[in-house]
């Protein structure tokens, strides 16, 4: 450790480093294109995710130019779900930060970009903004002087640079199994748009809604932490943040809770289901995502599983259950559920069943359907056979991360 030394967030940052996301009255909703330079939110950092629903045109942009992020930027949420970090790349389009993210930029003289977001991946740098949040009602990200003073332990860049290799060698593995997964995804997206949106057969085919195709919704229950009373049956709950996790395959950190066992009977998961998050994290994030459950999701835990009241799921018809996934993706990217969405000042709720009730589809015959559901079906086990190898992946490298950044492990003879 001699060669380490302690130091503090703003001694590493450059000149106007440190920048906090525009004021809503800078970036109101009027401004937002359905084309252009991309707003990056908050869900980019949480879910180190890079699908955009917001958009500005240049001048805005020139006049926003501020809050652009450059390449090796670090974004960090601000906002309910706070200190998630992402690290912008080099393929990452250019645009701005809203006002839900942090920005911040090194000198790489002193620190490689990397090795900070690493920093703040781990428990103790996690922690270290966390525990300086506060809010009664929703957690907001302390002021610039007390992050600012957050302390950390830096080692010379050469050690930095081989720390950095070491846990950056994992990630790059379980990224080339999320391109796949995300490719895959893309191919029955694609088959999808192909059969249902492009070319419908109209004489075959029906006007409808998605409460045609459910034969049940469910509602999710949150559960208590242990077991008290007569909540004594244990499950796993699914959260609307556990939902890009599960669309990639991953098993993810799913918590375990405790319910009443006559709520178990009425509201347990089966493969088929699709759980819809009906209630956003904050008032910057959207609801509507979707996840569908398949039973190889369900035979990785060893516990029923549940959503959240934060959710809800859908019983699809028999053969349905993947069509109407694919159908409800392809309506989220088009933006549909924004017009069903309340609670402008506040957290964003979904008019779930105003949704499945009166959003008109296209219905085509049932075969076509069970045809496509079959098709998807192999995707599906590839998508989970690369997450679950994202698992182990993922325990390493998080077994690693204390002890590379503490200086536990020496990196010393390690050759790059």
């Amino acid at each position: 450790m001699a060669e380490w030394s302690k130091t503090q967030l703003s001694d590493i940052l450059v000149d106007k480093g440190y920048i906090r996301g525009p004021f809503g009255s800078a970036l109101k909703r009027g401004d937002m294109k359905e084309n252009g330079v991309p707003v990056y939110e908050q869900q980019h950092a949480i879910y180190d995710s890079r699908g955009f629903r917001y958009y500005i045109d240049e001048q805005k942009f020139v006049e926003m130019k501020r809050f652009q992020v450059n390449t090796d930027d670090l974004i960090i949420s601000c906002s309910g779900t706070v200190g998630k970090v992402s690290i912008i790349r080099d393929d990452d389009p250019k645009g701005i930060i809203s006002q839900a993210l942090l920005l911040l930029r090194v000198d790489k003289n002193k620190i490689l970009p990397l090795y900070l977001k690493y920093f703040f991946s781990s428990r103790d740098g996690y922690n270290a903004i966390v525990s300086r949040s506060s809010g009664s009602v929703q957690v907001n990200m302390a002021k610039r002087d007390v992050i600012e003073q957050i302390p950390l332990m830096l080692p010379k860049i050469e050690t930095q640079r081989k720390i950095v290799g070491v846990l950056n060698s994992i990630d790059k593995k379980i990224d080339e199994n999320e391109r796949i997964n995300k490719n895959l995804e893309q191919q029955a997206q694609a088959i999808f748009k192909e059969w249902f949106i492009d070319n419908p057969e109209n004489n075959e085919w029906s006007t409808g809604t998605f409460s045609e195709l459910i034969k049940s919704t469910l509602n999710g229950d949150w559960g208590k932490e242990a077991p008290t009373g007569n909540n004594t049956e244990k499950v796993y709950c699914i959260r609307g943040a556990d939902i890009p996790e599960v669309k990639a395959g991953n098993k993810g950190k799913m918590p375990t809770r405790y319910i009443l066992s006559k709520n178990f009977a009425t509201k347990q998961l089966a493969a088929g289901d699709i759980v819809v998050e009906i209630s956003g994290g904050s008032p910057t994030q959207s609801t509507g995502r979707c996840t569908a459950i398949t039973q190889s999701l369900l035979d990785r835990y060893d516990s029923g599983m549940v959503c959240t009241n934060f959710c809800k799921a859908m019983k699809p018809k028999e053969g349905y259950s993947l069509f109407i996934y694919y159908y409800w993706q392809y309506l989220y990217g088009k933006g549909v559920f924004f017009s069903y969405e309340n609670g402008t000042t506040g957290i964003k709720n979904l008019d779930f069943s105003g949704f499945i009730e009166t959003e008109t589809i296209l219905i085509p015959p049932v075969d076509k359907v069970i045809a496509f559901d079959d098709y998807c079906k192999s995707i599906f086990n590839q998508i989970f056979a690369n997450g679950k190898q994202n698992e182990h992946l993922a325990i390493l490298r998080d077994t690693l991360l204390p002890k590379l950044m503490s200086g536990e492990l020496d990196v010393s003879d390690i050759d790059l």
